[in-house]
Formats: structure tokens, sequence, C-alpha cells
């Protein structure tokens, strides 16, 4: 697996989005900084898709919704399900319904 590091800070990514909207290369740009030309191209097209010259992906708040989203929905899930093992466990010692039987 490749390394880890934490996130660059938000001002450090729209500098070197700037320098190379201003003409430098994310190539020089990586060789002069840590970023990997790659992580500086990745941030140039995330930003133009934030700002609505490209369409073809998620913009920020998008992907932070999804993000989002599939939390709540993975939360809900477990709850459904500690919900329904509940309620057959109630069902079961009120005598509601009869008591699995192992002899399938």
């Amino acid at each position: 697996m490749g390394k880890t590091r934490a996130r660059y800070p938000r001002e450090f990514r729209e500098q070197m989005i700037a320098l190379v909207r201003s003409g430098r290369t994310p190539e020089e740009l990586g060789r002069e900084f840590e970023p990997t030309a790659q992580t500086i191209l990745n941030w140039v097209v995330q930003s133009d898709r934030d700002t609505g010259k490209r369409v073809d992906g998620l913009t920020s708040v998008e992907r932070e919704e999804l993000v989002r989203l599939r939390r709540d929905v993975k939360r809900l899930t477990e709850e459904r399900a500690i919900l329904a093992k509940a309620a057959a466990w109630f069902a079961r010692e009120t005598d509601s319904i009869p008591p699995k039987s192992s002899n399938s």
C-alpha cells in the first residue's frame, strides 16, 4: 500500500491551483514542492468541477454529501437489524410467537 499522510491545508492547495493557472506545470511544482504532479493536477480538476468549468464528476459538496449519506445508511441499517432482533426477542419472551425449533 502507498504512504498515507495528513491532508494538505486548503490554502496550500489553492496556492498550487493558482500557480498552475498562472502557467506553471504540475510537474514543475511537484519537483519544487512535496505533492506529486498527479496530486496537483487532481486538485486543479476538482477545483474546475467545483466552479462549474467541468461536469465530469462530483463537486466537493456533492462528494461530502455522498459520504454523509452512505454513513447514515450504514448506521440506519445497523439500527434496523438491532430493532428486528429486539422485536423477535420480545415476541418470544411474551409468548406471542412460538420459540424457534432446532429440528428443522
